[in-house]
């Protein structure tokens, strides 16, 4: 035996013995008993992260957070969220004492929207917004361009499925109007298709680090005819508990209508979202499409809408074709005149879809012709005529799953929209009590397969505040769903749009046992 295989052999034995003599319950080699099934038990940890809501002197903010009870998680626990840019624990240094090297620009007469709001006085003791408890939605608010990007960690009873929305009106201006988007948790790659480098667009990506270590990313981005030439040669370095709003327009010499952005981090992990201002139809925040996918659904199309245009990207070497329909509360039907999609490959293709649900509810899925090729997609959606006009974008999302939750829904401006594309299904929907009182409430639901329905709200009785809306698919087919918050401000009809992906309350653990005896083997 040479030394090769000695070392090889000690190398295994310690390594089991590092790892507590823990093995997985395995079928026995007699046929005994068969392996336990992974058990789903409640998350211990979940982070988000929220972009600097506006650059507006103008805006107002408001900010909701709530965990949905769940079974299992013990009776400790915190939600806490607080500025980005604060000091780290060790001390590192933040954005606003270490600035990226310019080589991704921001507009020199705005705000910076990553600024500290007291940051003379280095970390805080006093979180922005801390949650109370399980079940009840916890409120606060900012106001001005300086109110910064914020990093929210929940652990314990608070953790599972923990939601945050950030939601801001501002009254005039490039992207006046009602903002809206869910924080979302760190990742290594975005894709935003929707976006544009056009004269009358302000386009800001956000990206937020929320770690001790630098991450560095790169942002690329398509047109129709392909990937656009960028002024960044290098990747674009966010340093440690700092957020940067990078301008689209400053990555680029192109001006180009519809835009993908792409976001991939080399190093560390972000928080990404598109900020999307129009000088004349409003703005609204642009959240990251469901993973490229050969087929996808849009939830959630208003059914007054006077204007739908979709935005999609074909990923990888082959063009993708698509069938085109929309799912309405009576079924599936295919839109005159757009029946089918060609999307060439790493180009990005649009289509004006005009006043598509024509008076109700609606979503739009999207399936292959043909071959299967992966594709992301988003919708931009305008409500109103003329000079009171307004904008929001729908990105393609995953299905509900197990329970998804959303926050900040009100008496009244709320709606919620469910899809069932394929199959028919049946959801329970659960009002939470308000962040100042009232009674959680809950009904069930029958989506009839290939229908999408506006349902009526569990309203929660005595309801003071604002509360929270968890869904929860009980049998039959998938299910998608989206919420919107509507406010009419002088005239213009104020909206936002939030999907609600599964919120990944539960983690598979494996069934383990004290096994001594792999240490002989």
């Amino acid at each position: 035996m040479n030394r090769t295989t000695l070392s090889l052999i000690a190398g295994t034995t310690a390594l089991a013995a590092v790892t507590g003599f823990a093995a997985l319950s395995a079928p026995a080699a007699s046929g005994g008993d068969t392996a336990k099934a992974a058990a789903r038990l409640p998350v211990e940890r979940t982070s988000l992260l929220c972009p600097a809501p506006s650059l507006s002197d103008l805006a107002e903010t408001a900010y909701t957070s709530f965990t949905p009870v769940s079974q299992g998680t013990g009776t400790s626990g915190t939600a806490e969220l607080r500025s980005a840019t604060e000091e780290s624990g060790d001390g590192a240094a933040t954005s606003d004492d270490k600035k990226t090297d310019g080589k991704a620009g921001k507009k020199t007469d705005k705000k910076d929207g990553g600024k500290e709001a007291g940051k003379d006085s280095g970390k805080t003791d006093k979180p922005v917004l801390e949650g109370k408890e399980p079940g009840k939605p916890t409120t606060g608010d900012s106001s001005g361009a300086d109110a910064p990007a914020l990093v929210g960690t929940a652990e314990g009873r608070f953790a599972p499925g923990w939601t945050v929305q950030q939601t801001t009106e501002v009254a005039a201006g490039t992207g006046r109007g009602l903002l809206g988007t869910n924080c979302t948790a760190p990742d290594t790659e975005f894709w935003f298709p929707g976006a544009s480098t056009a004269d009358d667009r302000t386009d800001y990506v956000h990206l937020t680090n929320p770690d001790d270590s630098t991450a560095v990313v790169d942002i690329e981005l398509y047109g129709k005819d392909g990937a656009l030439k960028s002024s960044v040669a290098d990747g674009i370095t966010v340093q440690p508990h700092s957020s940067e709003p990078i301008l689209l327009s400053t990555l680029t010499d192109e001006q180009q209508t519809n835009v993908t952005v792409h976001v991939s981090v080399r190093s560390g992990r972000v928080g990404a979202a598109v900020q999307a201002l129009d000088d004349k139809l409003g703005g609204d925040w642009l959240a990251a499409s469901t993973d490229p996918s050969s087929s996808l659904v849009l939830p959630g199309i208003p059914k007054d809408a006077t204007s739908v245009r979709l935005v999609a990207f074909a990923r990888g070497d082959d063009d993708a074709d698509l069938k085109v329909r929309l799912s309405t509360p009576t079924g599936l039907i295919t839109p005159a005149g757009n029946e089918t999609l060609h999307v060439k490959s790493g180009m990005t293709t649009a289509v004006d879809l005009g006043a598509l649900t024509r008076g109700e509810a609606g979503s739009l899925v999207l399936t292959p012709t043909e071959n299967a090729v992966p594709v992301v997609a988003a919708l931009r959606v305008v409500r109103g005529k003329g000079d009171k006009q307004e904008t929001a974008f729908i990105p393609a999302v995953a299905p509900v799953g197990t329970r998804a939750t959303v926050a900040d829904n009100s008496a009244k401006g709320s709606t919620l929209t469910l899809a069932a594309p394929d199959a028919t299904a049946k959801v329970k929907v659960t009002a939470s009590g308000g962040s100042e009182g009232g009674t959680a409430a809950t009904k069930t639901y029958t989506i009839k397969g290939g229908t999408t329905q506006n349902v009526e709200l569990p309203l929660p009785s005595g309801l003071k505040g604002t509360y929270a809306l968890t869904v929860e698919p009980l049998s039959g087919g998938p299910v998608y769903a989206s919420r919107t918050l509507a406010v009419t401000e002088g005239g213009v009809p104020g909206f936002t749009v939030q999907t609600l992906p599964d919120d990944r309350g539960t983690v598979a653990v494996p069934q383990a046992e004290q096994d001594l005896s792999v240490l002989q083997k």
